[in-house]
């Protein structure tokens, strides 16, 4: 086995370790939504430090419910996707391009010097 599939193992072993652990060990069994986001945590324990405690800045907008905000925050993580592999795979692209180009030059080289010797010879 290689080092770098045994780098992605254990890589692979972590994140099902962080997805499953705090399931399997019930951390979030005493609350009422066990999984909130951190903004929900943290307003909670702002109100409880501070119960007179008024923000700052109000939201621009306030989904009507949390099922619609879970959807605008994945398609919002979707698009960040697609825009970085968008950037890697373009990347990737030039690269490949550019060594495809420099052995092109290499092989056009290596015939070209290769044709002048022979026709010299005649």
């Amino acid at each position: 086995m290689s080092r770098n599939t045994k780098i992605n193992l254990v890589l692979l072993f972590a994140v099902a370790a962080l997805a499953v652990l705090p399931l399997a060990l019930g951390l979030g069994d005493h609350k009422k939504e066990p999984f909130t986001g951190a903004d929900a945590e943290a307003e909670t324990a702002i109100t409880e430090l501070k119960p007179d405690y008024e923000p700052w800045f109000s939201p621009l907008y306030e989904p009507p419910s949390g099922e619609i905000e879970s959807a605008l925050f994945a398609l919002q993580a979707a698009l960040g996707a697609g825009v970085l592999a968008y950037y890697f795979g373009l990347r990737r692209g030039r690269r490949q391009g550019e060594q495809r180009a420099l052995e092109r030059e290499a092989d056009s080289a290596l015939t070209g010097a290769a044709g002048k010797s022979a026709a010299e010879r005649d």
